[in-house]
């Protein structure tokens, strides 16, 4: 039986799947769109769309069919993924096993399932020094059309911060700060037999007294309402990965922040450093696909 685990806020989710080999996941959406990410491994996604938004019946769409080619770890590769609109009946199955995510956002509109490939991620290199870290933007809000979700992926080398300078976004601001709820999923390089971890700092904002300081390992999350968060830091010799999921309530989709006044001068310094040299991780596997 398919192990999952799940971490949700009012308006984002997660799932995360540990599946064996051959083992299937019956997934149905409900009144939230979702994209199947793999992790690790492949898998084969067939996703029946609803009938005018009442459950899969006769008159829905066509049922589509995607193989996931998936990577071997979140720090292998870019990786293709599946979209899975509102009031879907999906299965998702793992000819070799593997772990993969559901991020998902309680929306309004009913897209149609898409496939995306790892080839058409933009990957972009952000901060400098210290501060550098890996961003993919699989379904950033300019990257790939969703109703609510937004969702990236993001890996920093180890010793190195992210997340950094500290920025929330939790206060419905037109053209300055969106109201975005977040969900981080972590998971740590091990050097040898060593399992790395890494930490997570939230502090409270005007808008809300989230206030968490977390030793974070593979398979945590943390799940941020409201704050400002950052930073993610990665101990030295353990890369860090993290997924976030962002949605919220408000109608327009995207992904605008505050820094905070303390720390935003952080970026100034940016333009006369490098960027990390263990930069970029990785391409995407399929590229000649």
């Amino acid at each position: 039986m398919a192990d999952v685990t799940a971490h949700d806020l009012p308006h984002a989710r997660l799932r995360i799947l540990e599946l064996e080999p051959g083992e299937a996941y019956p997934h149905d959406a409900g009144g939230c769109e979702w994209i199947v990410l793999p992790l690790r491994g492949a898998a084969q996604v067939h996703c029946t769309p609803a009938a005018d938004g009442a459950g899969p019946a006769a008159g829905a769409p066509p049922a589509a069919a995607f193989t996931l080619h998936g990577r071997s770890s979140v720090f292998a590769a870019v990786t293709d993924f599946a979209y899975l609109p509102r009031d879907s009946r999906s299965r998702i199955t793992a000819p070799r096993g593997g772990r993969f995510a559901l991020a998902g956002a309680v929306c309004e509109r009913t897209l149609p399932p898409r496939y995306g490939p790892a080839r058409g991620v933009p990957v972009e290199l952000r901060g400098a020094g210290g501060c550098s870290r890996q961003v993919n933007n699989f379904a950033a809000a300019d990257a790939f059309d969703c109703d609510r979700l937004i969702a990236v992926e993001v890996l920093t080398p180890g010793g190195n911060w992210s997340s950094y300078p500290p920025h929330k976004h939790d206060e419905h601001d037109p053209g300055r700060e969106s109201r975005l709820e977040e969900v981080y999923y972590y998971e740590i390089a091990p050097r040898g037999d060593t399992a790395g971890y890494g930490y997570q700092r939230v502090s409270p904002s005007p808008a809300g007294k989230t206030d968490i300081l977390a030793e974070v390992r593979t398979g945590d999350a943390v799940l941020i309402p409201d704050g400002w968060h950052g930073p993610s830091i990665a101990a030295p010799g353990h890369d860090m990965y993290y997924l976030n999921v962002m949605a919220g309530p408000d109608r327009s989709r995207a992904w605008l922040i505050r820094d905070h006044p303390d720390h935003a001068w952080i970026r100034d310094t940016w333009p006369g450093q490098d960027v990390d040299p263990r930069l970029p991780f990785h391409r995407a596997e399929d590229e000649t696909r």
